[in-house]
């Protein structure tokens, strides 16, 4: 049996994300497959010295190690570039090795770095202690104090990182007046895109520099691999990050990336799905007894709400953390335990964006590791419960809450 190539037919101009999600791809194999094929290769042979030796010296002319680039992978690059709205991706092994790619890239011995304090406690670490010992100071900010990051402007400022809503609090900023700050100071505005998603936030089209991804979350849905990737202008992407990233051999792998670039075909579905039903459901805890205060973007009791809806296409995402009603941090800990035990549906777990719902304890878990000083600047109580809502019956969920909540003690 022959083969040849079906020809590649350029897709046309102003497509919508939700068609590129689908059709951005690299193109198929002379087999004319259908679904992107999968590279499981170390290396790539080549046809003649002359040609190795040229697209080693110059990786974008051509593969030669899946280390420095791999047909799956650009895939999956090219794709997530394209929802953002940025010129180019870079894929990593995690979302944290993004974060790292980022500093690696773009920082040295001496630069200033202004960030939110109510970042993922991984960041706060890697950023405050981690990048320290190499001369890198970073400065904690509230997250939605603009007068906080303007005064912790410094002339060595060379970056402004948010993540916006932060886990688990789902606090909100401004990313037009981050960018106006940055950009005044002759910094770069970087935001962590992880739970609103390309579908209901494009952070470079309000300004912001550079988007950073953890695949892991939303971008694959279903919890099965590790991925991270950083979006921005060609120039950054290409000079400064590609380079660092194929000399620390943080790239993502072929298989993880396959994963993910199909992950992405379903992203919209599942995250308006799962933002529909996460409104829902935080309405419903508002009304609960043993439930103190809801952090939700899409109520309007969340303080930045107005904000949320202009910048977050009308939706408030799929994360909802809730404080329990208790008399002191210890009562607080053991409550919210005696909830997260209760459940039977809800997965016990750490990660979130899965069509399965999480739930999860944040003092002792993703911000376990922060000391207490940190976790009460960002928020971070006993009594914090964080639940990221998936695709079960609403009713389901409802029911398996309820089990633990209506079991509480009065405080």
């Amino acid at each position: 049996m022959t083969h040849s190539s079906a020809p590649h037919r350029p897709l046309p101009d102003g497509l919508h994300p939700d068609t590129l999600a689908l059709r951005v791809s690299t193109p198929a194999s002379h087999y004319g497959e259908h679904s992107e094929a999968l590279y499981l290769t170390s290396s790539f042979t080549q046809p003649d010295s002359e040609t190795s030796a040229h697209r080693f010296a110059h990786p974008d002319a051509g593969y030669t190690y899946t280390r420095t680039g791999n047909p799956g992978v650009t895939a999956f690059e090219q794709r997530l570039a394209a929802l953002e709205g940025a010129e180019a991706a870079i894929a990593t092994a995690s979302g944290m090795s993004a974060i790292l790619l980022l500093g690696l890239g773009l920082l040295k011995s001496g630069d200033h770095v202004v960030c939110s304090q109510s970042m993922f406690g991984s960041t706060i670490r890697l950023l405050g202690t981690d990048f320290a010992r190499f001369g890198v100071q970073t400065s904690f900010v509230p997250q939605t104090d603009l007068d906080a990051w303007q005064a912790a402007v410094q002339p060595n400022t060379r970056l402004l990182f948010a993540e916006t809503p932060t886990n688990p609090l789902t606090e909100v900023c401004d990313i037009a007046a981050l960018a106006g700050i940055a950009h005044g100071a002759g910094a770069l505005l970087a935001v962590d895109n992880c739970f609103a998603t390309p579908v209901l936030q494009r952070p470079i089209a309000l300004g912001a520099d550079l988007v950073v991804h953890s695949g892991t979350k939303f971008l694959d849905g279903q919890g099965r691999v590790m991925a991270g990737a950083v979006c921005g202008p060609r120039a950054i992407v290409d000079d400064q990050l590609a380079p660092v990233n194929r000399a620390a051999g943080m790239v993502l792998s072929p298989f993880n990336a396959w994963v993910v670039h199909k992950g992405l075909e379903t992203l919209a579905l599942r995250v308006r799905a799962q933002s529909a039903a996460a409104l829902q459901l935080a309405q419903w805890l508002q009304q609960q007894p043993a439930v103190e205060r809801v952090y939700y973007p899409g109520l309007p009791s969340h303080p930045q709400h107005a904000l949320a809806m202009r910048q977050m296409s009308g939706q408030g995402g799929a994360v909802i953390a809730f404080r329990l009603r208790a008399d002191s941090p210890g009562q607080g800990r053991a409550r919210a335990f005696h909830l997260i035990d209760n459940t039977r549906v809800c997965s016990l777990a750490t990660n979130l964006g899965d069509v399965r719902s999480i739930i999860s304890h944040p003092a002792s878990t993703s911000h376990g590791r922060l000391s207490e000083e940190q976790r009460q600047a960002a928020g971070i109580t006993q009594s914090l419960v964080r639940l990221a809502v998936g695709l079960e019956h609403l009713g389901d969920l409802q029911d398996d809450l309820r089990r633990g909540l209506d079991t509480l003690a009065a405080p």
